[in-house]
């Protein structure tokens, strides 16, 4: 009996493997896939001082590149979730990332900010596949803790964006100029394109497919716009994305104009909040395991808030010390790696027949809250850093508020936590 358990022991851990194999290649693709628009940005963050000198844009017109791509790239998303619900998930893929480079291309060679806004749109509207689709697809696969913890390697994976994407664009900055960020993030949608025909299934059978249309997607929109559930859950994610791109609109002329730091310091200080992000949202699918998705976002964004709270009274106190500050924020967004992965998972649990379209709602949502506070957050910019944190304080008060009132009482936990699906 025990000599012919062997080969069942050895064929069990065989397939585990291959399942653990498949799982982390899964995420390693979703999660490149996911960083093409953030890449975008990230590389980009350290040129907005050069691009306003070097085609002689003020300040409000140069973030007005970054607010426009933001915009394109969450409003994209209603159109591209439906269309992966109707033809799969790869097809949207690949037109997203053929539309990214041509706006890649047309924004390393525009002659003023007026085509750099221009093109800066269309290579939003192609990164916007690349963040409402993996998350369908993470749906696709899994529900519940298995889903969290796809999310947060994709997340693992996404964080070579916000990590390495500053420090490499600011060494291609300051050795051939701002234009070449353009050509290279148009080299890494090349990239993505040749992995996603390589290495990923189509998660979406045709079978899943018969009846989605986009009058389908309309009566699935204007259902979850009376899921007050999900819209709590999207909008807490929201704001806690919407406090971040506060901070992308601002920290590069704060901290290379107020403080004085070089391109290359500020993408190490830049890149030590996305540390502290991505790697606490690692810790997200163990704590989910044990204590259940809603105590988790209730107790990090607690932790969130506080944190920033203090901040904007430290700072508003007149003490503006740049270790103070990064001190805080390396805390606070630490926090909020918690946040978002969860809030994603809990949004989409009732919702996998109709995941695309979902995800795209959700996406939507996200980057529309994220560009209205930026944009409101860049009317009141003074070069101080009081402006900022400001925002990013107001970000997370609201983000907590929703909090509250959707996951507020143990009563709503335990009835949601009971809602959930079953692995």
């Amino acid at each position: 009996m025990l000599l012919g358990s062997k080969p069942h022991a050895a064929m069990d851990t065989g397939k585990q493997f291959a399942m653990t194999a498949k799982f982390l290649r899964t995420a390693i693709i979703l999660g490149l896939l996911s960083a093409i628009g953030p890449f975008a940005v990230d590389m980009y963050l350290p040129a907005l001082p050069s691009i306003g000198a070097d085609l002689r844009a003020s300040t409000s017109a140069v973030q007005m590149s970054l607010f426009i791509f933001f915009l394109s790239m969450g409003l994209g998303q209603i159109i591209v979730g439906p269309i992966s619900d109707m033809v799969g998930r790869k097809l949207p893929l690949y037109g997203g990332l053929l539309l990214f480079a041509i706006g890649g291309v047309g924004s390393a060679l525009s002659p003023s900010i007026e085509w750099l806004i221009a093109f800066r749109f269309i290579q939003g509207l192609g990164a916007c596949a690349g963040m409402a689709v993996p998350r369908a697809i993470v749906r696709d696969l899994h529900t519940g803790v298995e889903a969290t913890r796809l999310m947060s390697l994709l997340m693992l994976v996404f964080s070579v964006s916000p990590i390495l994407a500053p420090l490499t664009g600011s060494i291609v900055i300051e050795t051939v100029g701002w234009r070449a960020v353009f050509w290279a993030v148009t080299g890494a949608a090349l990239l993505a394109a040749i992995l996603l025909a390589t290495s990923l299934e189509e998660t979406r059978p045709a079978a899943d497919r018969v009846g989605s249309s986009f009058v389908k997607a309309l009566a699935d929109y204007r259902f979850l716009m009376g899921d007050r559930n999900f819209l709590g859950l999207s909008f807490i994610g929201g704001f806690g994305i919407a406090s971040f791109f506060v901070y992308l609109a601002s920290s590069s002329f704060i901290l290379i104009d107020h403080y004085g730091l070089s391109p290359g310091v500020y993408s190490v200080f830049f890149s030590i909040n996305a540390v502290a992000f991505i790697g606490v949202s690692q810790f997200a699918g163990m704590l989910t395991s044990r204590f259940g998705l809603p105590r988790v976002v209730r107790v990090a964004i607690v932790g969130y808030v506080t944190v920033m709270v203090v901040l904007f009274a430290v700072m508003a106190s007149g003490i503006e010390g740049l270790a103070v500050m990064a001190s805080l924020l390396f805390v606070g967004y630490g926090f909020l790696g918690l946040v978002i992965p969860t809030t994603s998972v809990l949004a989409m649990e009732e919702h996998g027949e109709i995941a695309g379209t979902a995800s795209a709602l959700m996406g939507t949502l996200h980057f529309a809250t994220g560009a209205v506070a930026m944009a409101v957050a860049g009317q009141f910019f003074d070069g101080t850093p009081l402006p900022m944190v400001a925002g990013i304080t107001a970000c997370a008060v609201v983000a907590f508020l929703l909090t509250q009132v959707t996951l507020g009482s143990r009563r709503r936990e335990v009835a949601v936590e009971a809602e959930m699906p079953a692995e």
